[in-house]
């Protein structure tokens, strides 16, 4: 078990949660994604937004999914929102 395992299994633990319902790479390469791609402390606030929409019952690969996409059409040039 690694030390991401375990903290998993004691965050969820803390929380209620079940440790298999979450998605430690998916979650991880967003974060990855938003803080590379926009800003760095963007990372953990898109991370808690994607647990919140998941709370309210979206299926959690396709709205990373959808956010991924959002964050790698993000102008890093500009710091700024994408363009239509």
């Amino acid at each position: 078990m690694t030390v991401m395992d375990e903290w998993v299994t004691a965050a969820c633990a803390e929380l209620g949660l079940d440790p298999s319902e979450v998605p430690v790479p998916v979650v991880l390469d967003l974060a990855r994604d938003v803080a590379h791609q926009v800003l760095r402390p963007g990372a953990p606030v898109t991370a808690y937004l994607l647990g919140l929409a998941v709370g309210r019952g979206a299926e959690p690969t396709a709205a990373a999914a959808r956010l991924g996409e959002l964050a790698g059409a993000w102008p890093v040039e500009l710091g700024g929102p994408p363009s239509d």
